[in-house]
């Protein structure tokens, strides 16, 4: 199966067009353009310093529903005793750089680039990227980030420096998701916690049908909170807004 490159115009190959481990694409770059057009196509890009940029399309994905986040006894008494304050959007940078580290730290490599720090770091400035933050005395300790687009989150990486705190992020970001009605979580690669958490594997095709029907909403853009905020439509690829709400 051909490996498509990229060139510098703003498009992709069909996300069936895959080989079948799931790469779909090399080169381009991660531009927010770019980078918006792949989340609503069903693609993401994956790759290491030093290497091309890689764009994926995996035959099965691991998605979720937010509704039915999965929370155990040991998770609710945790939620209940509130030992972990949860913000959303007030250190997306500290998050995402967190993310990075840990990975290296678990000697585990880590695509969280210095590149996609940045290109990550600008989609948040512009109001489609978000994270949710654990803090316990002050200290950030856990947290999560992501891309939203329509009443999909894309997940991207989580972190933790005590037990639980980026679960607890990420439940409370699942159901401020449900409140505010989003349909899919997408978790991309499948692995045993997300599963725990009430994550599951679907077929792409299966995937990119209950895609394009969350994008058929408007994108809640700007800095999150835990209240709620404006509903803004999702701009053009190639003209991505910065108004905040």
């Amino acid at each position: 199966m051909p490996i498509y490159r990229l060139t510098t115009e703003l498009v992709f190959p069909h996300p069936e067009w895959a080989t079948p481990t799931g790469l779909l694409a090399i080169g381009g770059d991660l531009s927010p353009a770019r980078l918006l057009l792949a989340y609503r196509s069903g693609i993401f890009p994956w790759y290491e310093a030093g290497d091309p940029i890689l764009w994926w399309s995996p035959p099965r994905r691991c998605i979720m529903d937010p509704a039915h986040f999965h929370v155990s006894r040991s998770l609710r008494r945790l939620l209940r005793q509130a030992r972990f304050t949860v913000t959303f959007d007030a250190a997306f940078p500290q998050v995402i750089e967190a993310c990075a580290q840990s990975r290296l730290v678990q000697q585990q490599g880590t695509w969280i680039t210095p590149e996609m720090i940045d290109a990550y770091c600008t989609l948040h400035d512009l109001g489609f990227a978000h994270s949710a933050e654990a803090w316990r005395e002050g200290r950030l300790v856990g947290g999560i980030y992501g891309v939203s687009l329509g009443r999909a989150f894309f997940g991207e990486s989580m972190f933790k420096y005590e037990p639980n705190a980026s679960k607890v992020a990420f439940a409370t970001l699942a159901r401020q998701l449900a409140e505010w009605q989003f349909t899919l979580i997408d978790c991309q690669i499948t692995n045993p916690h997300l599963l725990r958490l009430g994550a599951y594997e679907v077929p792409r095709r299966q995937f990119l049908r209950q895609l394009a029907r969350a994008l058929e909403f408007p994108t809640r853009q700007g800095k999150w909170s835990r209240e709620a905020t404006r509903h803004v439509s999702c701009p053009p690829p190639d003209m991505p807004s910065s108004e905040q709400s």
